[in-house]
């Protein structure tokens, strides 16, 4: 029986669906939100968010990109969003999976290059290291899996029962957290807006949850390295004043994948991307070209 958290009564479905944006695609594990924009001939850029905030954390770098004529992919990962919910184990193999399924379901067959925020850094990493073939290029922005998130309360959310009644009350106190990583205020209003929309639909919450119980805010050290001795152009981002993945943490990424680009940003949180657009956009587009 699930548990009945508070304030999601909505059921994801074809009505509830049809008038959001973007477009959707039935997967083996459930159906899948996405935005797949630029021209036919650009060449593919994936975009994947990170652990709570779904697809439109990339609204200005998708828009960017597609002006600059890459053929541009951002989607919902399971749990968030416009995407299912669906009663599993929300672990690194089904998110792997499910950015498989969707490049099959798209024919993106050839190489693509993949660009991770936070949660992000770790779901493109094992990507990469499980099908180095189909990737080109990684692109991290203050990734997670570097060392285990600090969360808050993580190790009281992950005990039965105490993390669903948390969180089944505490859906405000949700979204001031999932807004803690802005540097600048004037981001957090309309993103904490925006944000309690998915909340209304039934899972969210024990998607979450399974989230954190099941090793995607942990150490993925061992997946970096790997993928750092493929040797792929890589390139990462971090602000200086993440209070969500700390700044320090850079220092050992780069060891292990010594051919990324780096670019620290002053003055910034945990999303340099939102946070310092121009400058992020120009050096992502810089990199994507060069590096064909």
């Amino acid at each position: 029986m699930s548990f009945p958290f508070f304030g999601e009564s909505l059921e994801l479905n074809e009505t509830t669906r049809a008038a959001a944006d973007g477009s959707f695609v039935s997967l083996p594990d459930g159906v899948t939100h996405y935005e797949f924009g630029g021209p036919h001939t650009g060449v593919p850029v994936v975009l994947v968010h990170g652990f709570s905030v779904p697809y439109y954390i990339f609204d200005p770098t998708f828009d960017f990109l597609i002006q600059a004529g890459f053929r541009v992919l951002r989607y919902d990962l399971f749990g968030r969003g416009g995407s299912d919910r669906p009663d599993v184990t929300y672990t690194i193999d089904l998110f792997t999976r499910q950015l498989r399924d969707l490049l099959d379901a798209l024919d993106l067959h050839g190489p693509v290059s993949l660009v991770g925020l936070s949660m992000g850094g770790p779901v493109t990493a094992a990507f990469t290291a499980r099908h180095p073939e189909r990737v080109s290029h990684n692109v991290w922005i203050d990734p997670a899996g570097v060392h285990p998130v600090a969360l808050r309360g993580l190790r009281l959310l992950k005990l039965p029962l105490v993390g669903e009644v948390a969180l089944g009350l505490g859906g405000e106190r949700m979204v001031k957290g999932a807004a803690e990583g802005f540097f600048d205020p004037q981001l957090v209003e309309e993103f904490q807006a925006r944000y309690r929309v998915q909340m209304q639909f039934k899972g969210f919450r024990r998607a979450i949850l399974s989230t954190m119980r099941n090793g995607m805010l942990g150490d993925f050290s061992e997946t970096y390295r790997r993928v750092g001795a493929l040797g792929k152009p890589a390139q990462l981002f971090w602000g200086r004043e993440d209070t969500t993945v700390p700044f320090a943490y850079s220092a050992d990424l780069l060891k292990w994948v010594p051919q990324a680009e780096f670019h620290a940003f002053d003055g910034c949180g945990h999303t340099p991307h939102l946070e310092r657009p121009d400058e992020f956009n120009q050096l992502l587009v810089k990199f994507l070209s060069h590096s064909m």
